[in-house]
């Protein structure tokens, strides 16, 4: 594991668990215990899924409203060197956009929309 890796990883993990704290408690207690994974890049089996390789995140398996529509458990993930290239390199930037990226997919377990997400800010 690289340092940059590592540093990337530990700035994301921290912001997440911001933003989750701040959340108000009734969105907290849907969000907390959805798992959140860190990616460098979207995988070769998603990208043959039609994924772009620029995606900073993603939102994989049924929303809250509908837990039996996927196989797979519900989860995001967070592809974290997209993430740092998208920020120009800048630690805050980087910070914000792992923010937004996060309330975005959680906005997509929580059901909503690109049109809801957009007219939230989060698209």
């Amino acid at each position: 594991m690289s340092r940059a890796w590592s540093r990337l990883h530990e700035l994301a993990q921290a912001e997440v668990a911001a933003t989750v704290a701040a959340l108000p408690p009734p969105l907290r207690e849907q969000a907390a215990p959805l798992p959140v994974g860190y990616e460098p890049r979207p995988s070769r089996a998603l990208l043959r899924d039609g994924c772009e390789p620029d995606l900073l995140g993603l939102f994989i398996g049924p929303p809250l409203a509908a837990p039996d529509e996927s196989p797979l458990p519900p989860q995001i993930l967070l592809f974290l060197y997209n993430l740092w290239e998208f920020s120009d390199g800048d630690e805050e930037i980087y910070r914000e956009e792992v923010r937004t990226t996060y309330l975005h997919e959680l906005g997509h377990y929580l059901g909503l929309d690109e049109i809801d997400l957009e007219e939230r800010g989060l698209e």
